[in-house]
């Protein structure tokens, strides 16, 4: 975390909201031990100009009310971008009609095309997501380019996502059919001999020792209950098994073996040899996520990320655990630390956990994310309908708008996206739903703020007031209602801390680091903008992008913005200090 903070409160043009009063008569208090005296504010009919100071161990914030002069309508010597989605929501309906929660669609032959994968941007996707199950690498690395060619030519901020296949037992590609059906009754045999095309009543596994460990009278359930079947016979390596269930037989479909309503595992590794080329692939062709698939403890994501700052060429690339075992819930809390990030994977959890209990584990997860600032992405079967009908069914979309009220960072598309044949509908419905329950929240009053007692994070103090800062600012943007909050950051953490706390206006992170602004794309409220430097002067740093802004009309006369940052001067000397001084504006 930097060691300094500062945040102005701006109001833009000549004409002043009026606000009823905030304070009445001189207060005095202490914050984090250091006295605070206060006087009193009137906002009716009065410019603000509010000028605060807090320096304690290098760390620095101001609060002051500013004017923004108006302009000469000369765009200035300084280079900005922001997402086009963005930039179009901002000039057409303004700060309000900024959508918080973050969309993630799983791309697939549904969706590669240069004219799909841009209208899926167009539609509001923030991140594309690409599973190393399917296809291969030379396939994933037209989709990126693509991507980068879209993000380049048409103005679009879409980060990259791979998914790592892990260490799982699943079916192999068919030979002919895309699918078998599995009757009642049938026998099957489960091999992991290699053979050409396809044979009748036998199903390839991809791990040749799956059957190890697999005993007669076990149960085998195929893609979390898609189909099951009773282990009859081993035969040497192979298994013949008896159709319980009927079902579909999908290529790439998980095996998960059972015994006594426990699951039997096998201990293997939770990155695999292929895993592990993968990674190398993705790194070497700038993605920006890595989800992370199986995580049963926090020493694989510690472990990748060790390797990731040796070979990544100090380019930040964040690392996702992808939770959906018991393990995982076990150890749930180490290994949200040690990531960059949850996704809540419910189909394969839904597999393991009795299925009324997915609604609590998935808030759950939620609430821990939030606990220790991680963003959360809630993922599988949000609109699964949608990958035949054109129509969400009304219980997904009750879904979908729960995973927004319980305020998770993202919502992702898989099978919608993917192979369905109403992807931008669905990422539609994604949008029109959270927005909705977005606004709705804010109507109502139900501050994000208020539902949590947060856990302090920080180990120093410079950390640890930087942290305050943040909690106290987005409490001052929603009691003050401003129109949003501006973040100037080099490496987003106080954009992280700021939407951790859910305000009610938008999060504007402004930022000269490319890693940095791709990463912020998943946090949710936070619409990242590239700018060509920021400046150790912070007037200078809001002069100039608070006129760009004005000049490419994305702001209008009259909104109010909250400002925090994490740049300071290099020159600035620690000093023990004292208090923060309010004043009123007469």
């Amino acid at each position: 975390m930097a060691a300094a903070s500062e945040s102005v409160l701006l109001r833009f043009g000549n004409e002043v909201a009026k606000q009823p009063t905030l304070f009445s008569g001189p207060m005095k208090s202490r914050f984090l031990g250091v006295p605070v005296t206060s006087g009193a504010i009137s906002w009716a009919g009065r410019k603000r100009q509010v000028d605060s100071r807090l320096r304690l161990a290098g760390v620095r914030a101001v609060a002051e009310a500013a004017r923004v002069q108006s302009l000469s309508g000369q765009e200035p010597n300084f280079g900005m971008a922001i997402d086009t989605v963005a930039e179009e929501v901002l000039r057409g309906e303004g700060f309000s009609g900024m959508r918080k929660t973050k969309l993630v669609c799983t791309i697939g032959p549904a969706c590669c095309s240069l004219l799909e994968l841009e209208r899926l941007a167009a539609g509001g996707m923030n991140v594309a997501r690409l599973n190393m199950c399917h296809n291969s690498r030379d396939w994933h690395r037209d989709v990126i380019a693509k991507i980068k060619k879209l993000n380049e030519q048409k103005g679009f901020s879409v980060s990259v996502m791979i998914d790592t296949e892990g260490s799982q037992i699943h079916v192999v590609d068919h030979g002919a059919p895309s699918s078998l059906k599995a009757e009642e009754g049938s026998v099957w045999v489960f091999t992991s001999q290699k053979f050409e095309g396809s044979r009748p009543f036998t199903v390839r596994a991809n791990f040749e020792g799956f059957s190890q460990g697999i005993m007669v009278g076990d149960e085998l359930v195929i893609d979390g209950g898609m189909a099951s079947f009773v282990v009859v016979e081993k035969m040497g390596d192979d298994l013949r098994c008896k159709c319980t269930d009927p079902g579909l037989l999908l290529p790439r479909a998980k095996m998960s073996f059972w015994r006594n309503g426990k699951l039997s595992y096998h201990g293997l590794p939770t990155l695999s040899k292929k895993d592990w080329e993968d990674i190398d692939f993705g790194v070497s062709e700038g993605i920006d996520f890595i989800a992370v698939s199986f995580v049963s403890d926090a020493d694989s994501i510690k472990q990748l990320k060790n390797y990731l700052s040796t070979s990544s060429s100090n380019r930040s690339v964040k690392v996702l655990a992808k939770v959906e075992t018991l393990e995982s819930l076990q150890n749930l809390e180490e290994i949200v630390e040690a990531s960059d990030g949850i996704m809540v994977a419910r189909g394969d959890l839904g597999v393991e956990v009795p299925i009324e209990q997915i609604p609590t584990v998935q808030e759950e997860i939620t609430r821990i994310c939030r606990q220790l600032n991680k963003p959360v992405i809630i993922a599988s079967q949000l609109l699964e309908s949608m990958i035949e009908y054109p129509t969400p069914t009304r219980a997904e979309v009750a879904d979908v708008t729960e995973v927004v009220r319980q305020y998770a960072d993202a919502l992702m598309l898989s099978g919608e996206s993917a192979i369905g044949s109403n992807g931008q509908k669905a990422v539609s419905v994604l949008k029109m739903v959270s927005s909705r329950m977005e606004l709705w929240t804010r109507e109502e009053h139900q501050q994000a703020s208020a539902l949590y007692s947060y856990k302090k994070l920080g180990a120093s103090l410079a950390d640890r007031i930087a942290e305050a800062i943040c909690n106290s600012a987005v409490e001052m943007a929603n009691n003050l209602g401003v129109d949003a909050i501006f973040v100037y950051t080099k490496h987003g953490e106080m954009a992280s801390l700021l939407s951790r706390n859910r305000p009610n206006p938008p999060i504007f992170a402004f930022t000269n680091d490319r890693s940095v602004r791709m990463g912020l794309n998943l946090q949710w409220g936070v619409i990242p903008v590239l700018v060509d430097n920021l400046s150790e002067d912070m007037e200078a740093n809001v002069l100039k992008t608070t006129q760009l802004l004005k000049t490419k009309g994305m702001v209008k006369r009259g909104c109010s913005v909250l400002v925090v940052s994490d740049i300071f001067s290099t020159s600035a000397t620690p000093n023990a200090f004292q208090s923060i001084k309010m004043i009123t504006i007469s």
